[in-house]
């Protein structure tokens, strides 16, 4: 396989769509997958802001089950893009006009957010109408991808063909729960059946098909890419924390704290993810990039979900919340554990080993998370409780800068044997 799209072409016009060089030396992002990824910005704050909005009214279970159903439809969205990307982008009109009408569809989406909300907060079954009407935007784009593949490259028609088939199927059904009254009992089992096609109908398609050219270093990169939009939600947090402060008490050491802990917690979760050299085990490891794939759904939403903490810390000192100061710590630190979790459950899965000074490392993060919540129950401020929170990713950092990097070069040299 060879690139399609050469130095020297300056024309975008229509090609033949075959799949890229998995090999590519200097593979990157393009600037047409970061035009896409900034309409997950829209997305992940609408998330975000719905999340904290009942979060901070006291709504927490209708909040999680509404922001567990929306996060994987953003982000199910964003990985069915980028891994064909990785695979077949040709950069040709076809395929910026079909990228574009993808970004349409996110667009719609996450207009349909705020519904999904209201309607599971209300308790009633999920008002995913407009939700539903983005992807069927995404994925008649999607599909004529997918179709261009089979018509044009012999040598991935039959896995090309899965993919026709399970995004068609799962389609069609989350149509039919949106446009029809189903039954409470049959909805939920509409939607685990769905999500079960949604899941494995990739692998099934890769593993019959004989596998689609992605390019580990490339796809690693998109990951990290939508991690930092993700994070921008921290920053918005604590923007609106900080306003919070100043607009009701001025500048003040409390406000200054606010500032560092959100800076802090959103720069220490970036360090920790991008300690991982992610690009070089799937480059050796290739069918670990399923597991390393999807557990990515639970590091999006852990991270949006700690912007989301944040912003429940504005609407405490605004007084427009019902969960007081303890509640408002623990919507920071929960998210944090959530990320720690899955961050530390990635590595393990790609190296296929649990690394006793990495449980000790967890062991102290969980310790710093615990001691944050305990201070805001004993009546400290919350900007204290928050810096004393910054300090749970800085467990990772500092152990890790220490010893942990004599860890992770001896499972980077493991690769090579």
């Amino acid at each position: 396989m060879t690139d399609p799209r050469p130095a020297t072409r300056r024309q975008h016009r229509l090609r033949k769509m075959a799949g890229r060089d998995p090999s590519e030396h200097g593979r990157a992002a393009t600037p047409l997958e970061l035009l896409f990824d900034l309409t997950f910005v829209v997305a992940f704050a609408q998330a975000s802001d719905q999340l904290s909005h009942l979060v901070a009214k006291g709504h927490v279970g209708s909040a999680l089950a509404a922001f567990a159903f929306v996060i994987f439809a953003v982000t199910w969205a964003w990985i069915n893009f980028s891994w064909f990307a990785s695979a077949f982008d040709t950069d040709d009109w076809f395929f910026r006009v079909t990228t574009m009408v993808q970004m349409v569809g996110v667009i719609v989406l996450a207009l349909g957010i705020p519904p999904v909300f209201a309607s599971i907060d209300a308790g009633a079954p999920p008002d995913n109408t407009v939700l539903v009407a983005g992807y069927i935007v995404m994925r008649v784009a999607m599909l004529a991808q997918w179709t261009r593949v089979a018509v044009q490259d012999p040598e991935h028609r039959r896995v090309a063909l899965g993919y026709v088939t399970t995004i068609g199927i799962a389609q069609l059904g989350w149509t039919a729960l949106a446009i029809f009254d189903v039954p409470n009992e049959f909805l939920v089992i509409g939607f685990v059946v769905l999500y079960a096609i949604e899941l494995s109908g990739p692998i099934l398609a890769e593993r019959r098909g004989g596998g689609t050219p992605w390019h580990p270093h490339h796809i690693a990169e998109r990951y990290g890419l939508l991690v930092i939009i993700a994070l921008g939600e921290g920053i918005l947090g604590t923007i609106a924390t900080v306003s919070a402060l100043v607009g009701r008490v001025g500048w003040s050491v409390e406000t200054v704290f606010v500032v560092i802990a959100g800076v802090g917690i959103t720069f220490g979760a970036w360090w920790n993810y991008f300690i991982v050299p992610s690009g070089d085990f799937l480059a050796r490891h290739p069918r670990r990039a399923w597991g390393w794939g999807y557990g990515h759904i639970v590091i999006f939403g852990s991270i949006v979900a700690m912007g989301a903490g944040l912003h429940v810390a504005a609407y405490v000192v605004e007084g427009e919340a019902t969960i007081g100061v303890v509640g408002a710590v623990l919507a920071s630190a929960i998210p944090v554990l959530i990320f720690t979790i899955a961050y530390f459950a990635l590595y393990s899965f790609l190296v296929r080993a649990i690394d006793p000074f990495h449980v000790l490392l967890f062991v102290g993060t969980v310790a710093v998370l615990a001691l944050a919540v305990a201070l805001a129950a004993a009546g400290w401020t919350m900007g204290t409780c928050l810096v004393v929170l910054m300090a749970a990713p800085v467990v990772t950092i500092v152990g890790f800068e220490a010893v942990g990097h004599r860890h992770m070069a001896a499972a980077v040299e493991a690769l090579t044997r």
